[in-house]
């Protein structure tokens, strides 16, 4: 008799399947077919992550999502890049790094979560339609697809009930730190390989189709790899946990099964080398690598948890106010009556290993998420938390520790889950009183969290100078240098020279590269003397003092740039850019299409 992998009311087994019958084999019509709760679970799925963006899919042509920051530009322009390299047959190695941004030394788009799991398969899209199409599809159909995943992976493995299977769905396809990253991070979205990859491990505990189950979870995880590293990372650390607090219900059975799962394991691990060796250790080692980014502490708050997220039904500007970096990093915000449900039900369900296992993924992860120390309502505790034993380790030092609380959002969806399914089995036994309670329960605990309709804003059309094409008789075969050049505080330029299809590259940026002597990650390029004093100017409005070494320097910088053309468009203190830039090149510049413009060839 073979061996099938089952898990149902929290327990996971290896149980003998019955004895073979005689059966007619299914026809491909009836193999295929799709039950109806799963269709509708499906299609509540898409419809829901269709009203979270739906202000964005009415307003592509010029909609931006407000708290996204300068991230949506950016996110654009790695779509775009690729979509454009694609198009016209680069190099694996023009694909995975790009000189069209901080030029001349460029970008590596590796080491920049430029999501090529995504970019290369919707470049048909991108060049069709648009970034932004691109990119509003990516966040739609991850949202949508990651509460698919979830739902499906449960109502096969772990409940009976598809209304319960929904639940967890839900939970994990929409979360606040699902909603508050959709404002801006595709990779924090679009997390629907996560359940299957867990799943096609225990499947290798079961000791069944070993090479079968381990290619297939290793094309996983190398696909993975490519929608995003840092939610693999967290989410691997929460199964481990998981699956360390249900092996101790039973050890003896763990244990055996990770023998059996050995070989299966070294064969996904081979598959998944096989495929991500050489784009790791461009990432790692190639062009522009840089060695780890530092954010300083970044621990939730224990407030954090029990607050509503800004874009609730319960929530509102204010909700999140000083208890998260921006609106794009909520990664806490259960809100207080989800976390009284969630513990509630641990306490009901305790006598079931996964509820036990969920439980305790959900402690650590929030615990980790904390930082290094214990923060309440503001105020610094002294008390060390785990994550100070943490935090310097590779791949770990470069992780933004509020994240962890991401581990927690499919523990507590298990909870959910497990709970559904007992309230409606005791409904079906005569105990209706427990499943309207325990619906009432669930109402309380989930209506507040509703996600609304994300914001948007218009964008301001590129300037004529770009638009119309202008910039072509100034550029040769330099670059464009904006005032200030584009950084992760204002990347508009690349959003113009996406609209111009890649027509020139430009300086500075908006990406993650290495800084300093010691090549540590930093937002934006290793800034030169120049474009700091253009960025202090505009921010301050003052006009610095200019002389000789100033201007020797600000050639320097133009000629390391390869410039052929300065710009300074429509912006903040435009009259203090406009002498500075007069006064460091020595001449006046002129006004065309909308911008004041330095036809720098004959200097550089």
């Amino acid at each position: 008799m073979s061996e099938t992998l089952q898990l149902s009311d929290g327990n996971i087994s290896s149980a003998p399947t019955p004895p073979a019958q005689t059966t007619v084999a299914p026809t491909r019509s009836q193999r295929i077919r799709i039950a109806p709760a799963d269709f509708v679970a499906t299609v509540s799925f898409l419809a829901l992550a269709v009203f979270v963006l739906g202000r964005q899919w009415k307003h592509l042509g010029d909609g931006y999502l407000v708290r996204s920051g300068q991230d949506q530009t950016m996110w654009e322009w790695f779509f775009a890049v690729t979509a454009h390299s694609l198009a016209n047959l680069e190099s694996p190695g023009k694909i995975l790094s790009s000189t069209l941004q901080n030029y001349p030394l460029g970008v590596n788009l590796m080491a920049n979560t430029a999501m090529f799991g995504v970019s290369i398969p919707l470049a048909p899209v991108t060049l069709l339609f648009g970034p932004t199409v691109t990119f509003t599809l990516a966040l739609t159909l991850g949202l949508a697809g990651t509460a698919t995943a979830w739902y499906w992976v449960l109502s096969r493995y772990v409940v009976q009930s598809r209304f319960a299977a929904a639940v967890g769905g839900v939970v994990c396809g929409f979360a606040p730190a699902m909603i508050s990253h959709t404002n801006g991070h595709p990779n924090f979205v679009a997390l629907f390989l996560l359940p299957f990859i867990a799943l096609l491990v225990i499947r290798l505990g079961s000791g069944e189709r070993l090479i079968r189950n381990g290619v297939m979870l290793g094309l996983a995880v190398a696909y993975q790899i490519f929608l995003g590293e840092e939610p693999l990372l967290i989410y691997a650390i929460a199964f481990t946990i998981f699956g360390i607090a249900y092996g101790a219900s039973h050890p003896g059975k763990a244990v055996a099964a990770v023998r059996r799962g050995f070989k299966g394991l070294c064969v996904a691990g081979a598959v998944t080398l096989a495929i991500v060796a050489i784009p790791l250790w461009w990432q790692f080692l190639g062009p522009q690598s840089y060695h780890s980014i530092e954010h300083g502490p970044v621990g939730n708050d224990v407030n954090a948890f029990t607050r509503f997220p800004t874009q609730s039904l319960a929530g509102g500007p204010g909700s999140a106010a000083g208890l998260s970096m921006n609106a794009t990093e909520e990664n806490a915000f259960f809100g207080w009556p989800l976390l009284l449900l969630a513990a509630m039900t641990a306490v009901w369900l305790w006598r079931l290993p996964m509820a036990r296992a969920a439980a305790a993924t959900f402690v650590a992860l929030a615990v980790l998420s904390m930082g290094v120390e214990l923060t309440i309502a503001h105020n610094d505790t002294g008390i060390t938390l785990p994550w100070s034993w943490f935090a310097k380790l590779p791949l770990l030092e470069s992780v933004l520790e509020s994240r962890f609380a991401m581990g927690c959002i499919p523990a507590i969806a298990i909870l959910l889950a497990l709970g559904t399914d007992r309230a409606i089995t005791a409904g079906r036994a005569g105990q209706r009183s427990t499943t309207l309670l325990w619906l009432g329960w669930l109402t309380v605990a989930l209506l507040p969290l509703a996600p609304a309709p994300l914001d948007i804003a218009h964008r301001t059309p590129a300037p004529a100078f770009f638009a119309d094409g202008t910039w072509r008789s100034y550029v040769s075969d330099g670059s464009v240098v904006t005032v200030p050049l584009p950084r992760p505080e204002d990347a508009r330029a690349l959003q113009w020279q996406v609209g111009q299809r890649f027509g020139y590259p430009v300086a500075g940026g908006y990406f993650v590269g290495p800084a300093g002597p010691e090549d540590k990650g930093k937002y934006g390029p290793d800034d030169r003397p120049t474009a700091m004093l253009l960025g202090k100017t505009q921010s301050t409005g003052q006009v610095p003092a200019i002389d000789d070494s100033t201007r020797a320097t600000a050639l320097a910088d133009l000629e390391f740039w390869n410039a052929d053309v300065v710009v300074l468009p429509p912006g903040k203190n435009q009259q203090a850019l406009l002498t500075t830039v007069n006064r460091l090149l020595g001449v006046d510049g002129r006004w065309v299409d909308g911008v004041w413009v330095w036809d720098v060839r004959n200097l550089t």
